[in-house]
């Protein structure tokens, strides 16, 4: 039987590498790559294509419920398992309702983590009753209204960058890309930051894909 494939997203390294030595020791798990941010989870599920990310909530660069996000929308059928310090239900409700299978507090034991991960790759993880019908609760919610078909007055090349930000292209990959220096990516990218009124990088990606989906796809 063929192992069951695994990315650990979590940004302290001694969890990380905690975490990936007591999933190793199961001869039907394996840890095929870790990442210390969101960003660099959704870039090593792109390449290493694991079966199930057990994703870490709060981390740098972009947290694990916007990588989740992203993650479950590219890749629908990875698995994602929240993993959370936190007991506040909002957090883990948050992570559900953007397409995680379930959740695990950080004070498992290893037979409970690796129990889990099994289950969640069966599709078998439960939740507990209370936080399921507020994840129903959640889901039967109007969607907020969509800002997507606003294109913030961005210029035929600045949507051309954009949606190189989208696609996770850092500053050097997009000047190759358009065979443009550097520096300028750069001001393009600030004069972009300045109209959707962000300098996270995260959340211009988040604000930039409802914007491609409303301006570019829709040309």
């Amino acid at each position: 039987m063929s192992s069951i494939t695994i990315l650990i997203a979590e940004d302290q390294r001694l969890v990380r590498e905690g975490l990936e030595t007591i999933i190793n020791l199961e001869p039907d798990l394996k840890v095929v790559g870790t990442a210390d941010n969101g960003y660099n989870a959704c870039v090593l599920v792109e390449q290493l294509r694991p079966q199930l990310v057990l994703m870490d909530i709060e981390m740098p660069v972009m947290n694990g419920i916007m990588a989740t996000q992203r993650i479950k929308q590219l890749y629908p059928e990875t698995i994602v398992l929240i993993l959370s310090t936190f007991t506040d239900e909002e957090y883990i409700i948050e992570g559900l309702a953007n397409g995680a299978s379930g959740y695990l507090l950080k004070d498992f034991s290893s037979d409970k983590l690796t129990t889990s991960l099994k289950e969640a790759a069966r599709g078998e993880l439960m939740l507990p009753s209370k936080l399921a019908a507020k994840l129903a609760a959640r889901l039967r919610m109007a969607p907020p209204p969509r800002l997507a078909v606003r294109d913030y007055g961005l210029t035929p090349r600045e949507l051309e960058i954009a949606k190189l930000i989208v696609s996770y292209k850092n500053n050097r990959e997009i000047a190759d890309t358009l065979y443009i220096a550097e520096g300028t990516v750069k001001n393009y990218i600030s004069v972009i930051y300045e109209k959707i009124g962000t300098n996270d990088r995260a959340k211009a990606i988040s604000i930039l894909t409802d914007t491609l989906e409303g301006t570019m796809f829709n040309h």
